[in-house]
């Protein structure tokens, strides 16, 4: 089945669940009208169905190479670019001041969610550059953004970052890459890098790499890493590709699934670069890039689960297999009730966790439109949970897709396992899941909770406003809602840090079944009649319940964890 980008589900969220209008009313964001939003949707839909989709088994089959040091990259992928950088997708968000659209966070998630949906490997090119581009825009001097914003925002430049090292991978802290002084401005870069995501292509002119590496006498730790900008080509005076850097790709991995992106081993050699940022400041600006890319990620997740739930309804609705007493039965396996539910599991899903995504891309909007820290907090707070539960339910649904096949999702032809394959790395990437848990009940709960406490405020008022209309859905949100509170409550009070940590990621999970129930609920609200309201209905009344246990269990504390001692697990 070719895949069909979602758009009225964008627009039914941005209208009526996620207030996109709050956004869109602001003088920063004020020509982001209805009219202009619509047909960016429509545009990039377009495209994600008539060119990026057709690339997406391309990938699979025939993988990027490294052939005599050069990156080749599968068929197709090439004039795929083209149409995302022609199209002005790789920067939809980026300041006009360089070029950019200047368009809300919430409007680009909703652009890569399509992209990805049609082709994850190749998406994955311009979500890095993306992020790079936020980096410069905050960080950067007003020389290197006059060079390299407009060439990255145009697409004819690529970016990529840099952290991963053999012997530091989430502890990025342990970092050997050096950065030595090369006394007229810039540095001589020395180091290897892994897991580099597209650290090299053959479409764009030139690759630039942010790189994180120590300079001389600094700290250990994170404190004492500092951001530089290494392109593969030096600039010439015009800005052109010069000469080429001291750099290469060693190797490229291979990998369970993303075959058409390159992940590469980078060795840089005294390299040349230029630092972006305070010295030893290149945390804090590398996490101005991290943060908007685990929103981009937990897109990407939402995006792969879109596209193996349509492959999945397509075939439920093709396949003849078996009897079914349903009235009006089909013969087709969609009438199975075995098959109805994990079909309804995954729309569900997928709705809730795109909601989530899109809610968070709003906060992030406010916070800059708006300059107040509650939404820079709701925005922080959203984040990791955006992250983790919009991967995981990529990870989930795409196994369901497998599974609604049967025999077939096994074969690798029907293409079913491909979304499998390829979206198991985003709970990985840009933070494994498990630290976005961590995140959530340790720094995000250093307000004493107030930004959750916040929401929570929001979520049992507007349950409280629909009890009325929707007593069987609104009532069991708002106790959801109060049972959430409670935990937060005590892991506020909870001062051994570990105890959170043992409990971090079903409390995370657990959050976010709330926050699906409470968007699911304001879609029930819009559309009390329609189709919406039953698959609120199916969400609150079915996959809600599970926040109990869940819940349980963040509470449960580390002791009976660590009781289980090595030799046990081992035993």
């Amino acid at each position: 089945m070719p895949y069909r980008a979602p758009i009225s589900d964008y627009r039914f969220l941005f209208d009526h669940v996620v207030d996109l209008k709050l956004v869109t009313g602001s003088d920063t964001f004020a020509e982001a009208t209805p009219d202009v939003v619509d047909a960016i949707l429509t545009e990039a839909g377009r495209m994600c169905e008539e060119v990026l989709a057709p690339l997406q088994r391309n990938g699979d089959l025939h993988p990027a190479r490294l052939e005599n040091g050069v990156v080749r990259t599968s068929p197709g992928y090439a004039n795929g670019y083209r149409a995302i950088a022609e199209g002005g997708w790789v920067a939809i968000a980026a300041s006009p001041d360089h070029g950019g659209m200047g368009l809300p966070m919430a409007v680009t998630t909703a652009v890569n969610e399509m992209m990805s949906a049609a082709c994850l490997s190749l998406q994955l090119n311009p979500l890095m550059t993306q992020g790079q581009i936020e980096a410069l825009e905050h960080h950067a001097s007003d020389e290197i953004k006059d060079l390299y914003l407009p060439r990255l925002i145009s697409g004819e430049w690529a970016g990529t970052m840099n952290l991963t090292e053999p012997q530091a991978g989430s502890d990025v802290g342990a970092l050997r890459t050096r950065a030595e002084p090369n006394g007229d401005g810039s540095y001589a870069i020395t180091g290897q890098k892994i897991y580099i995501s597209w650290g090299d292509n053959d479409f764009t002119e030139n690759v630039c790499h942010l790189v994180l590496a120590r300079l001389p006498g600094a700290v250990e730790g994170t404190k004492g890493i500092s951001l530089f900008l290494v392109p593969k080509y030096l600039p010439d005076d015009t800005g052109a590709p010069g000469k080429t850097n001291d750099l290469r790709v060693v190797s490229l991995e291979h990998k369970m699934g993303l075959h058409g992106s390159p992940t590469a081993v980078m060795e840089y050699s005294g390299a040349t670069g230029w630092l972006v940022g305070p010295e030893h400041g290149g945390m804090k600006c590398m996490f101005t890039m991290m943060n908007n890319a685990r929103l981009g990620v937990g897109g990407q997740g939402i995006g792969v689960a879109e596209g193996a739930y349509q492959h999945a309804l397509a075939y439920a609705t093709d396949r003849r297999q078996g009897k079914t007493a349903v009235e009006g039965a089909t013969g087709a396996i969609l009438d199975h009730a075995d098959v109805r539910r994990m079909l309804a599991t995954m729309k569900a899903d997928i709705f809730a966790a795109r909601a989530i995504a899109l809610a968070c891309g709003v906060a992030i909007d406010m916070a800059r439109a708006t300059g107040k820290v509650d939404w820079a907090a709701r925005a922080a707070l959203l984040t990791p949970i955006a992250k983790a539960f919009g991967t995981d339910t990529g990870i989930i649904v795409s196994d369901m897709g497998v599974q609604v096949h049967g025999g077939m999702g096994f074969i690798e032809e029907t293409g079913a396992a491909q979304f499998s394959r390829d979206v198991r790395v985003t709970a990985i990437y840009e933070g494994t899941n498990g630290i976005q848990s961590m995140d959530l009940v340790a720094r995000k709960m250093m307000d004493g909770g107030e930004a959750a406490f916040g929401l929570l405020d929001e979520i049992e008022a507007e349950a409280e406003a629909a009890k009325s209309a929707l007593p069987d859905l609104a009532g069991p949100v708002w106790n959801a809602a109060e049972t959430l509170r409670e935990t937060v409550e005590w892991l506020v009070a909870q001062n051994d840090m570990n105890a959170r940590f043992a409990g971090s990621v079903p409390f995370l999970r657990a959050f976010a079944r709330v926050l699906g129930g409470y968007y699911h609920l304001r879609a029930a609200v819009a559309d009390p009649d329609g189709a919406r309201a039953r698959l609120a209905r199916f969400y609150i009344l079915r996959m809600l319940p599970e926040h109990h246990g869940l819940l349980t269990h963040a509470r449960a504390g580390a002791k009976d964890l660590y009781a289980l001692s090595a030799e046990d697990l081992a035993a």
